[in-house]
């Protein structure tokens, strides 16, 4: 999944970041409103962090902006646990949960699952070759026992799948694993793909590649 992180306290959406990170999320990372509202146009991210105290323009400018252009984005707002009035505004324009500050890495993470559950309203399994897909858990599973495998080739699953049947580019899969702009070269994605690639063959799937243009999950022939 793609997050995108709004905080302006640099040491803590570091943290964030980083808690996701090690989670297998694609993070990026922002500290300004404006820079907020520009981005979050043009970006497919499946859930945002936003602190409501920015420079630019407030977190609650931001969340009106979304709302206004029809982005049901899962919004996770954080504020001071003083601040009530902050909190009640954020909820009325359209926010989906709050984190008062200071906060646990682990309560972030839970509700972070359960904003990215609440997304998916196309049911939490997905089958595809002799495989299924937990979207709640983030979980591959075979004959329903989990499969072992690293983090970073589950998340290239992951993109790969919420596409089948379409080309993923090098860029997305970057973007997915990384954020936005991570500066991560090509070869890192072509060793997960070739990687994930072994695992999965057997179970009924293939990774076909399309020169220069990307990747296509498909069932093996």
């Amino acid at each position: 999944m793609l997050i995108a992180v709004v905080e302006d306290n640099k040491a803590l959406a570091e943290g964030i970041a980083n808690t996701l990170r090690d989670r297998g999320h694609g993070v990026d990372v922002l500290d300004d409103g404006l820079l907020a509202q520009s981005h979050l146009e043009d970006a497919n991210a499946d859930l945002v962090i936003l602190d409501l105290a920015l420079p630019g323009c407030s977190g609650l400018d931001v969340l009106k902006h979304m709302r206004a252009r029809d982005d049901a984005t899962p919004v996770l707002i954080l504020t001071a646990k003083r601040d009530v009035e902050d909190r009640i505004s954020g909820l009325d324009a359209g926010a989906d949960d709050y984190l008062g500050k200071p906060f646990s890495m682990d309560e972030l993470e839970a509700r972070v699952r359960a904003l990215l559950r609440r997304r998916e309203r196309t049911g939490a399994l997905e089958t595809i070759g002799l495989l299924t897909f937990d979207k709640d858990s983030r979980t591959l599973l075979v004959d329903g026992e989990p499969l072992d495998i690293p983090r970073r080739e589950l998340a290239v699953f992951e993109c790969l799948v919420q596409r089948k049947g379409r080309l993923v580019s090098k860029d997305m899969l970057v973007d997915f694993l990384y954020g936005t702009g991570a500066d991560v070269g090509d070869s890192v994605v072509e060793v997960y793909i070739s990687r994930l690639r072994k695992r999965i063959e057997q179970h009924g799937l293939s990774i076909k590649t399309a020169r220069g243009l990307g990747y296509r999950l498909e069932h093996a022939e």
